[in-house]
């Protein structure tokens, strides 16, 4: 039930503030301890990037088993209600969809800088000033199917697998990674841990979310579960990320269309390029998505919790 609870809140209250939200001050907590970090030294770049995640997670862990503690002393629909508004903090199935669509308004707007701009302040990390309609399309589409993984299955696998302490250890391990798992000077070592370990937290998340796509597609009306997971088998590789490929290539395989990273990646070569009407296509996929993850996992977590 608690998970039931936090996709309703999430959907009819969205996401807090930032300084009611435990993800910004778990990236308040990293950046004060990276202030701490040395410099031109790989050695020790890679181990006090290892002691900043030893010492948040053991923080994050024990706080997560108070919380659990305390709530399991309450009457049961408390304990759910509490638990709910603590574990909707760890995912945004609202906001992704709230951000996609205010950069597929700017697009049908033609207010092509505005999209750009939506696009580097919502979704995604890279330089969005020179990307064409098409291009900021298909990152939106990438970053939709991503974050099904990232910011919706991930956390509530956790959830399932340990409660609390698990859901909100994996949200920190992912927020650290997207603050310092860069392939950059200043992050190559002192970042490689966290990236690793985001890795290694995600590799499960990623292919479960893969196939939800792929039984969406089986459903919605214009969308291939065929291609979807031909796509998957035969391009998820292609990402240097070893997860990031399986939610992207089902996506595009779904929708039918070819997403393209400059100098990365091509995902689903062949295909259309994406347009406008391919991201209306996407969100309504992404949507079904997350009712088919809710609809698998409260039963699941209702049993293993």
């Amino acid at each position: 039930m608690p998970i039931l609870f936090a996709i309703i809140l999430d959907i009819c209250l969205g996401d807090p503030p930032n300084r009611f939200h435990p993800t910004a001050w778990m990236g308040n907590l990293i950046a004060l301890l990276s202030r701490f970090r040395p410099y031109n030294c790989p050695a020790a770049e890679l181990a006090y990037g290892g002691l900043l995640m030893l010492i948040s997670l053991t923080l994050i862990l024990g706080i997560g088993l108070g919380l659990d503690y305390l709530f399991s002393h309450l009457p049961l629909p408390l304990n759910w209600l509490l638990t709910a508004m603590v574990l909707k903090t760890t995912f945004s199935l609202r906001g992704l969809d709230r951000a996609a669509g205010e950069v597929q308004s700017a697009l049908e707007q033609n207010d092509l800088p505005k999209a750009r701009h939506l696009l580097s302040w919502h979704l995604v990390s890279r330089d969005t000033s020179q990307l064409s309609e098409d291009q900021v399309v298909g990152a939106t589409i990438e970053s939709i199917a991503e974050n099904a993984s990232d910011s919706l299955l991930a956390p509530l696998f956790f959830f399932i697998v340990g409660g609390l302490p698990l859901a909100l250890a994996y949200r920190f391990a992912n927020t650290a990674d997207a603050m310092l798992g860069y392939h950059d000077l200043e992050h190559e070592w002192f970042g490689k841990i966290p990236a690793r370990l985001d890795d290694f937290l995600n590799f499960i998340p990623a292919r479960l979310t893969g196939l939800f796509l792929v039984c969406a597609a089986a459903i919605i009306g214009n969308a291939s579960a065929k291609k979807s997971m031909k796509i998957m088998l035969r391009d998820a590789h292609l990402t240097s990320s070893p997860n990031a490929g399986f939610p992207m290539s089902a996506m595009a395989g779904a929708i039918s269309v070819e997403l393209e990273k400059v100098d990365h990646y091509r995902l689903g070569a062949g295909l259309n390029k994406p347009q406008i009407a391919n991201l209306r296509q996407a969100r309504r996929l992404y949507i079904l998505t997350a009712g088919l993850i809710v609809l698998v996992f409260t039963p699941l977590a209702y049993f293993f919790r």
